[in-house]
């Protein structure tokens, strides 16, 4: 147990001692471990194979770069696929399992891949299973099998998420030194700051180095400042907190993650930042040689963090191969913990600053001018090869190695310099430049509200992130408008340096494109003859490169190999590496679960439930509801052992014969007031609203810039500058966002007023010759005569003491009244209306009942009988289009599409046998006989059986409809067969409309 753990040093807590399992073998580690660092303590230097060639692999770093160590964690409902070793924190009994090995992580099976590397280059898959077609099923589930990416779980997750919002000044992202400093200097201008960091503690790079602070070790400096910013009521530190994701006008997404002990497993952020200060760090770059993939290869900065910050011992003989002065410190420390350091391999001919001197003060050999060419062993690493590296000036491709030698080690540490974290600069639409003398794209300061500090920016030393800090927080508080506190930065030892040499790819022994070993993306098996490969065939532009060779694809989203990736194409091309440019940075910047996106909303708050005031009524009265727009609206009222269909259809005769009552509440409301309402209506709807006289009501449609039906409604006015809107039920949401979108941004020099009204009124639909004896008893104030109420107008009034405004309106081709009353007397009024009205075998009615009621009048459903193809002429409602005005969708509705011959209309379609009720959706034909493929010439939009009519009637768009009446066409069903259809006007019932007029 824990063979390679160190007797002092690390942050854990010894005293902890944790036991876990790992392909089912126990371990133990300490509590602050990561199971990364604690496989390592305990020897495990095999934790995975590679994704198409199955080869051994490695911990390579320590963080979100990790591109090798993914595990599977526990069992059952709460497994977890592809987590990354090195950000799992250690806990007690956990379980995890590397993703692909069989039989046995060491014998693979799938390891014979590796044998036939040179036969499966990049675009293998796109040129190998092609044929036979019928195979490629098969070919998919052994693909998919063979890659191993995890099980996701079956069960419904156990666990629990939440999502918060919040606000601040100053979101800091990062909470290294230059982090740090920002936030303590916001906070100390009076700033609210958020800081965010990945880690389970802030420090960064502190946490695993052994630089010093204002004369003492840093450690003490990272104590006082996270403590002087836990004091500040003002500030919020976020550990374990990942900023995934930075959208527009500085909203930004955080998963945070909480534990496993706690109530919550993961929490989502989501927060508006006045000012974001991105202190994200930098990625240390790996090396490109020959088997540069084994077990025991590591970053260097991944080496001095297991040692300093976990206490363990990655290795027990070590090589460093570097072209820059960072691997230097990784020797230092690991003389310090007891390893060997075999040899300091530095592809620069001239030696390093003061960190060099260190090594040598030391006595650890230091090869200048040489490179690392080649890893020894198979499971892990056992020795190197080191060769003289010459290199001409005029090209890179001049390079070569001479005469290898063999160097015994069980640990390779390599450093190819760094690569600054720009993916959130990237999101929110900044820049980034090629940097010379640095060899990486550095940020560009051309975003508001935003700025980068410290090794995100390109700047290596500690004295000058701290500064960086300094000054962005002191800049962002400055921006939210606080006058900058009187702080300045530490001093920090700083060591003198010699620039990087860049060295994108070690020559191999043999030519480059025949060998498949010099890995760039270690997790999908990426190397440089596919990149090569990829350009031979024609592929130049780095995207397309990223998808022919999956360079950059999964967890680690090319956070170590894509400036190598880049490089490598950039010699290939004859270009530069600017002019090859880098790929698309998306969100997340890590991979997030689904559990975390969806939070709070699973099982029954998967969607918000809206109920309407007379909800718990209608679930008494046995009715069974249908989810429209989020509201349980009633779908029928079953009495007995009636089904859905002997229930419309008691429903429907009810109310074609005495009085039927419904619960309208869930149509969209909108009250419209204000000077210019009259002016922005007339653009929004196509009738004539400025003709209209208060109290009158209108049909009225609205169309989309494309000139198609958006919505309908009935559109009232309520006074010279005061109307009254209602939409479809699905639709509410939509039209006043519609509407808010073209006040707000296209015409805000109206003076309108918008307010969504629909949860303050409820509507009740009293329909039936019998409905205005109903209304009369219940001492309505005022005449409900067709002479002094007629059809189409809206009166306010009182009825049995409560205060309504009427409508008489009718969707159901009857007399009706729809009463709006408020919704905290909604109940009283529908219950009197109830009990008044069993004199008249009053009958509620739900959804189904009022759609065949309103299909037997031919009325339109936006939504269902339209599907955002439909124009009002398709429709025949070109009475409804003024010619008198402009508004909106008008002048497509001249588009040469909009006005062809041959469009589908709006008919009504009769069964021929009288009996067949057709399927909603169903294709229609004009000929059976027909050959293959079958010329469509519409489908059914509406289909139902008519209980007055005593037959089924539908409803459909079909090509010139209006020319085709009495035509047969045929109606496809599910199972093939053939319904003929008569070609219809389509209103069935009461054309004159004499029945709602009376």
């Amino acid at each position: 147990m824990q063979v390679k753990r160190l007797a002092t040093g690390g942050r854990i807590d010894r005293e902890q001692v944790l036991r876990f399992r790992f392909n089912g073998r126990r371990y133990e580690g300490h509590a602050g471990d990561t199971l990364a660092s604690a496989l390592l303590a305990n020897g495990v230097k095999l934790v995975g194979r590679s994704f198409k060639l199955h080869r051994p692999r490695g911990i390579v770093g320590s963080g979100s770069e990790e591109p090798n160590a993914l595990v599977q964690l526990g069992r059952g409902a709460a497994t977890l696929p592809n987590q990354r070793a090195t950000e799992v924190d250690l806990y007690d009994g956990l379980s995890a399992r590397s993703l692909r090995g069989w039989p046995s992580l060491r014998f693979d099976i799938g390891a014979v891949n590796d044998l036939l590397a040179r036969f499966l280059p990049a675009g293998f898959y796109y040129k190998t299973f092609m044929s036979p077609r019928r195979l490629w099923s098969f070919y998919e589930n052994v693909i998919r099998h063979a890659a191993g990416w995890g099980d996701a779980p079956r069960d419904p997750d156990p666990d629990h998420y939440e999502h918060y919002n919040a606000h601040c000044d100053v979101l800091v992202v990062g909470a290294g030194p230059a982090g740090l400093m920002a936030a303590l200097a916001a906070a100390e201008s009076g700033a609210r700051v958020i800081i965010a960091d990945e880690q389970g503690e802030p420090g960064g790079r502190l946490l695993s180095s052994r630089e010093r602070i204002d004369g003492e070790d840093a450690e003490a400096w990272l104590q006082k400042t996270v403590a002087a910013l836990r004091r500040h009521e003002r500030v919020s530190m976020l550990a374990q907190s990942t900023v995934f994701g930075y959208f527009d006008q500085n909203f930004l997404a955080i998963a945070q993650r909480c534990g496993e002990s706690g109530p919550v497993r993961e929490r989502l952020w989501r927060v508006r930042a006045r000012q974001v200060v991105l202190a994200q760090g930098a990625f240390e770059r790996p090396l490109v040689f020959c088997n540069n993939d084994r077990p025991g290869v590591m970053l260097a900065s991944a080496v001095s963090t297991y040692i300093n910050r976990y206490a363990v011992q990655p290795g027990s003989e070590a090589v460093v191969f570097t072209n820059n002065d960072s691997a230097y410190q990784a020797a230092l420390d690991m003389h310090r913990a007891g390893i060997r350091v075999a040899a300091i391999v530095d592809s620069r001919d001239s030696g390093a600053g003061e960190l060099r001197r260190a090594a040598e003060a030391v006595n650890i050999p230091v090869m200048n001018g040489h490179v690392v060419t080649d890893v020894v062993g198979k499971h892990a690493v056992s020795g190197v090869r080191i060769a003289r590296f010459v290199t001409n000036d005029d090209s890179a491709n001049s390079t070569i190695a001479e005469a290898p030698i063999e160097i015994h080690c069980d640990l390779l540490a390599m450093s190819g310099g760094w690569s600054p974290a720009l993916h959130l600069h990237a999101q929110c639409g900044g820049g980034k430049e090629w940097h010379d003398e640095l060899h990486c794209f550095v940020p560009l300061d051309d975003r508001p509200n935003v700025q980068s500090a410290g090794a995100c920016s390109g700047t290596w030393s500690l004295q000058a992130c701290l500064e960086e800090g300094l000054r962005a927080g002191l800049g962002a508080s400055g921006q939210c408008g606080l006058e900058a506190a009187d702080i300045s930065a530490p001093s920090a030892a700083e060591f003198g340096s010699k620039p990087l040499q860049p060295l994108w790819r070690v020559p191999a022994s043999q030519s480059p494109d025949a060998c498949p070993k010099q890995f760039i993306d270690l997790q999908n098996d990426t190397s440089v003859a596919d990149l090569r490969l990829a350009a031979r065939e024609g592929y130049r532009d780095i995207e397309h490169v990223k998808r022919y060779t999956a360079l950059g694809f999964g967890t680690d989203q090319g956070k170590l190999g894509n400036i190598n990736g880049m490089a490598v194409l950039a010699e290939y091309l004859g270009e530069s590496i600017p002019a090859v440019g880098t790929t698309t940075f998306r969100p997340p910047y890590t991979p997030v679960s689904f559990g975390l996106c969806a939070g709070e909303a699973v099982g029954e708050l998967f969607d918000p439930v809206r109920k309407t005031a007379m909800h718990e009524w209608h679930a008494a009265a046995g009715a069974k509801f249908e989810n429209v727009g989020q509201w349980w609206r009633p779908w029928y009222f079953p009495r007995g052992d009636e089904d859905l269909h002997a229930a419309v259809a008691r429903e429907c005769r009810a109310t074609r014969a005495s009085v039927g009552i419904m619960d309208a509440s869930t149509l969209g409301k909108i009250d419209v007031q204000g000077p210019d309402a009259v002016t922005f209506l007339e653009r929004i709807y196509t009738h004539d609203i400025a003709g209209m006289e208060t109290g009158r009501c209108s049909y009225a449609i609205m169309l989309g810039e494309d000139g198609m039906v958006k919505d309908d409604g009935v559109v009232s006015r309520l006074g010279e500058q005061h109307f009254y809107l209602t939409t479809t039920t699905g639709g509410a949401a939509a039209v006043m966002s519609w509407l808010e979108l073209w006040l707000q941004t296209e015409w805000p020099n109206l003076e309108v007023y918008l307010t969504s009204v629909t949860d303050h009124y409820s509507t009740i639909s009293v329909a039936g010759p019998n409905s205005r004896k109903l209304l009369e008893e219940l001492e309505c104030s005022v005449s409900l005569s067709a002479a002094d109420f007629p059809f189409m107008t809206t009166q306010e009034a009182t009825l049995a003491g409560f205060a309504v405004r009427l409508f008489r309106v009718s969707f159901s081709g009857e007399l009706a009244f729809e009463i709006n009353i408020s919704s905290n007397r909604a109940l009283e009024l529908w219950q009197l209306l109830m009990a008044k009205g069993e004199a008249y075998g009053i009958t509620p009615y739900g959804t189904e009942t009022m759609h065949v009621l309103r299909a037997e009048k031919g009325f339109v459903i936006v939504g269902q009988d339209t599907d955002g193809s439909v124009t009002p002429v398709d429709l025949n409602f070109g009475w409804l289009l003024s010619k008198n005005k402009d508004y909106l969708g008008k002048r497509s509705l001249q588009r040469p599409d909009a006005v062809r011959a041959g469009r589908k209309q709006w008919v009504g379609l009769e069964p021929a046998d009288g009996e067949t009720v057709v399927r909603e959706g169903s294709q229609l034909i004009a000929d059976t006989a027909a050959s293959v493929p079958v010329p469509l010439h519409g489908h059914v939009s509406s289909s139902y059986y008519s209980a007055c009519l005593e037959r089924p009637i539908a409803l459909g768009l079909l090509v010139s409809g209006r020319d085709r009446l009495g035509d047969t066409v045929y109606a496809v069903q599910s199972d093939d067969s053939r319904v003929a259809l008569k070609v219809v006007a389509p209103v069935f019932y009461d054309a004159r409309g004499e029945r709602q007029r009376g």
